[in-house]
């Protein structure tokens, strides 16, 4: 069995001489919504003292219509854009609709690069970049993988937070089994990740907190580090989930070994 120092060393190995690759990828990847989302988001906010429409990224407000923002000095606009407030939430929600959709496509081809990141059989030259983006035609798959996972999860979560973390470990092994073999239905990749993960979840759990210091520092830099940190956990989770299915020596053109594997394992 291998543990949380093995899956580093696969990780810092399979990224040496691939570091800016690795780096540019993760950010294309995190701004398409396949990582970690730092996308846009719309809000719609009713208090006391009337309605306010914000955007924000990251997180942070850039925009909003409350008169404590800058556009206090534009009451006419704000005025505007209030009254038109229900188209802008309509079209604030097909947004977040395509934006969920890209996120779930470019999160399964992020994850086939991370796969031919770690392979043994293809370390002998640079992973595709272009794999990030060749799941498009399996969108509807991805997507209800996706929002099947998150319903799943919050369900979880309504019984306390624990379950619903239970949840997510179970289901993330989801999105490199849709890599390997997109033939799947969502149902189908979600099932196998719970097989997958029986047994293992603790093991990820372990693999994850073991970069605690490395996110602690990449905090002082004011996130900068998260830029070599991302490329580096996710790599190191690819090679989780080579271990955990038994598909270590599966290459592109070996996806046939994915069952035999598994089974092995499970």
């Amino acid at each position: 069995m291998m543990y949380a120092y093995d899956f580093r060393k696969i990780a810092r190995d399979a990224l040496r001489g691939r570091w800016g690759l690795a780096v540019i990828t993760g950010v294309i990847a995190t701004l398409l919504g396949g990582a970690a989302s730092i996308g846009p988001e719309l809000e719609l906010k009713i208090s006391d003292s009337g309605r306010n429409i914000g955007v924000a990224v990251g997180g942070q407000q850039i925009f909003t219509t409350a008169e404590t923002a800058h556009f206090t000095y534009f009451p006419v606009l704000s005025g505007v854009l209030i009254g038109v407030v229900s188209l802008i939430v309509v079209i604030g929600l097909i947004v977040g609709a395509l934006y969920f959709i890209l996120g779930s496509v470019i999160e399964v081809g992020y994850s086939r690069f991370n796969l031919e990141l770690v392979d043994p059989v293809d370390q002998q030259k640079n992973p595709d970049m272009g794999v990030v983006f060749g799941y498009f035609s399996r969108w509807k798959t991805t997507a209800v993988a996706k929002l099947l996972q998150s319903v799943y999860i919050f369900l979880w979560s309504l019984l306390l937070i624990i379950p619903g973390i239970v949840a997510s470990y179970s289901y993330a092994m989801t999105k490199y089994i849709l890599a390997e073999r997109p033939e799947l239905t969502a149902s189908e990749a979600i099932q196998l990740s719970k097989e997958m993960m029986y047994g293992n979840r603790w093991r990820l759990f372990c693999l994850q907190f073991s970069f605690i210091g490395w996110a602690i520092l990449s905090a002082l830099t004011l996130g900068i580090g998260n830029l070599w940190l991302n490329p580096y956990t996710e790599a190191a989770t690819a090679a989780f989930y080579r271990e955990i299915s038994g598909t270590w020596y599966v290459g592109k053109t070996e996806e046939a070994g994915f069952a035999a594997g598994f089974s092995e394992t499970v």
